[in-house]
């Protein structure tokens, strides 16, 4: 009787390593939970889990000697850890191995929207280039200002990157921190009026959502440029795109955004947005390790010993 599902589209070598280690059943989807038979149901200590579906107490329920919920990720916003909580469910998930992928998106997601490398990359593949066409100029990233909200572990990565662009970094966060004369502000409208770039650098969950409302966005400067590479849910998106669609800021860059994998047609109709499908760990190195981290998680619990990553308390070894 397996001890672990795995529920999610892993890749083969991620499938491979859950059924090799630990046994596990593989489930494409979460809905798929509620069609297996009880007595299987029953053996279930350990749940590894990629997904964006929400995941909650009617889940776990089906699943009444669940010990431990493995998400793989760092974000764990579709996982109710109040419900998990009170069936004493420990719940992991995968952060530090993805924060420096997460950080390089970001700066080339302010490059390639400032200095317009679609729209010149495309000059050539067209042939406007050789036909000696006019192609705009683009714009400097190099010492502008850029807010970082959310002075976590990715969004302190950002931040000395671009402090190497020479850049002054301003910050939010709930209160100051430790940071090498980078300027702190006490609310996200006050960091917005201070940042040429925004980047988006949250948790997702209840607490972040629309964080970055309706006045924050009217805070920014006209030249103003959006990076989120957190969660859609942090972000205002019909305020966005008002903003954008009226010139009042100069673009956006996201890597994530609401209702995935099918973004707002208003978004898909704006010149100055460039959108990425939600690729901010996706390297071959870094979701190796994520599944690695996510196994040893699952690994550990069922051995009777503490998780590495927890993200609640008091459950567990």
């Amino acid at each position: 009787m397996t001890q672990t599902i795995a529920i999610g589209a892993y890749t083969d070598t991620d499938a491979q390593a859950l059924t090799g280690e630990l046994g596990a059943l593989a489930l494409p989807e979460l809905a798929a939970l509620a069609a297996l038979p009880e007595d299987q149901r029953n053996g279930v200590r350990a749940l590894a889990y990629k997904g964006h579906d929400p995941l909650g107490g009617a889940q776990m329920d089906l699943l009444p000697k669940l010990e431990v919920i493995a998400n793989f990720g760092v974000g764990y916003d579709a996982i109710d850890v109040a419900a998990a909580n009170a069936r004493k469910v420990l719940v992991t998930n995968t952060p530090d191995v993805l924060t420096e992928d997460v950080a390089d998106l970001a700066v080339a997601l302010i490059l390639t929207h400032a200095r317009e490398v679609v729209p010149a990359a495309q000059y050539v593949l067209d042939g406007d280039w050789a036909r000696g066409a006019d192609l705009p100029l683009a714009h400097k990233v190099s010492g502008r200002r850029v807010g970082i909200l959310g002075l976590g572990r990715i969004g302190q990565q950002i931040a000395q990157r671009m402090a190497a662009f020479n850049c002054p970094i301003h910050y939010w966060s709930r209160r100051p921190k430790d940071a090498p004369g980078w300027t702190w502000h006490d609310t996200p409208e006050a960091l917005a009026a201070n940042s040429d770039f925004l980047v988006i650098a949250l948790v997702g969950g209840a607490e972040t959502a629309g964080l970055v409302s309706a006045p924050v966005i009217a805070a920014l400067p006209e030249n103003a440029v959006v990076v989120n590479i957190s969660r859609g849910s942090t972000v205002d998106e019909d305020a966005l795109i008002a903003a954008l669609e009226d010139g009042r800021i100069r673009g956006a860059a996201l890597d994530v955004m609401l209702n995935e994998p099918n973004p707002n047609p208003r978004l898909l109709a704006l010149p100055n947005v460039l959108l990425l499908p939600h690729i901010g760990s996706a390297t071959v190195e870094t979701r190796a390790e994520m599944g690695a981290l996510q196994r040893r998680n699952i690994t550990a619990v069922l051995a009777g010993q503490p998780a590495e990553t927890p993200v609640n308390t008091g459950f567990g070894a």
